[in-house]
């Protein structure tokens, strides 16, 4: 079976899935091609031994680059596309040229990615734009769908999708798997290391985590906040950061982010909206006990009170208090640890992940010939 995984963007947790996932599924059995956004990935995807092409596409109507792009997809059986402008610009084209189509439905445009799991929760930004993405954009998203199969990585934002009209039988639930790295947490650090990987963006609360770590500077041993990632809040952030003398770091977009993770204590996910983070997956498979919120996903990695804590999105003392919590608590810290390498042992061990997906290319190939 011939693969051609495409990916249009250059950082974050669907780069990081396909990277873990195509390695897999070429291990199963499967001849698997990459076409990456950038040379960057290109160059991680060949060091894991895969077949990889750099293709970019720079936005949803970067249509000359696309239809340069469609050649590409000739001979494969299924083509995956892990982002929307991907499906967009080269779903109907892998059809047309006779291959099966596979979508990773990765999260949910920034308005409206709090919805999920919150029957409460409103869009967020502008009435008419969150008007347009929620009546408008959802439905030609679940148009774009019925070329081919979903994969969505999390039951929470499955059941959302299916209420806003995609169709349920087209609507697969594979949530993203992980290596374990280590089988114990690491020693204790001092100060005790608090680390985020996120967007600095909105949706992902960092505002929040800064502020709860000013509070918890005045009540808990003294932290240091490593936090990993860019985006246009960096500069407002660095400067609360500063405000509140915080013993921070702010890193940047670095390689390897996993590899940074096992200098930490302690994993930071203060997001107002999520599907499945990779990043949590990341932490756990390295015996990190997990803060993060209790919004889209994450209940389904993050066992509240077992391998880690969940608090409400915007609670600053909430958050704070959970941080607190385990700042103080080493041995705690460990107990959840090794709590969460079992739960990624037990549901989300990469060693299934290939066959689990080829499991799901073969339904699609039958259903073609039947």
């Amino acid at each position: 079976m011939k693969v051609v995984y495409v990916s249009t963007l250059t950082e974050g947790g669907p780069v990081s899935h396909m990277l873990n996932l195509a390695p897999a599924v070429a291990h199963a059995g499967a001849h698997v091609r990459l076409l990456c956004g950038d040379s960057d990935i290109a160059a991680r995807a060949r060091d894991l031994g895969l077949d990889a092409e750099v293709a970019p596409l720079r936005n949803k109507a970067d249509i000359a680059r696309a239809v340069r792009m469609w050649p590409r997809l000739r001979g494969a059986d299924i083509v995956h596309t892990q982002d929307r402008r991907a499906l967009l610009l080269c779903g109907a084209a892998a059809r047309a040229l006779g291959a099966r189509l596979v979508h990773t439905y990765h999260g949910l445009p920034e308005e409206l990615v709090g919805l999920p799991g919150r029957p409460g929760a409103r869009p967020v930004g502008p009435m008419v734009r969150s008007a347009w993405l929620l009546h408008g954009h959802l439905r030609v998203e679940a148009l774009l769908v019925r070329l081919g199969a979903l994969v969505v990585p999390s039951q929470t934002l499955a059941s959302f999708l299916a209420a806003h009209g995609f169709p349920t039988r087209r609507i697969h639930v594979l949530p993203s798997r992980i290596d374990i790295r280590r089988w114990e947490p690491g020693p204790p650090h001092q100060p005790v290391r608090l680390v985020a990987v996120a967007r600095l963006e909105r949706h992902k609360g960092i505002d929040v985590l800064v502020e709860a770590c000013a509070r918890l500077a005045e009540q808990a041993p003294p932290i240091h906040l490593d936090i990993y990632g860019d985006g246009s809040l960096r500069p407002d952030l660095e400067r609360r950061a500063r405000m509140h003398r915080l013993n921070a770091t702010f890193h940047g977009q670095v390689p390897s982010v996993r590899d940074r993770l096992l200098e930490a204590d302690l994993f930071v996910l203060p997001s107002r909206g999520e599907n499945l983070p990779i990043t949590i997956l990341e932490a756990m498979a390295i015996g990190l006990p997990v803060v993060a919120t209790r919004v889209g996903g994450i209940a389904e990695l993050v066992q509240d009170g077992v391998t880690g804590l969940l608090v409400e999105p915007d609670d600053v003392d909430g958050l704070a208090n959970a941080l607190a919590a385990l700042v103080d608590d080493p041995e705690r810290r460990a107990a959840m640890g090794r709590s969460g390498i079992r739960r990624i042992a037990e549901r989300f061990d990469a060693s299934e992940a290939g066959t689990e997906m080829l499991d799901l290319y073969r339904q699609q190939l039958c259903a073609s010939s039947t």
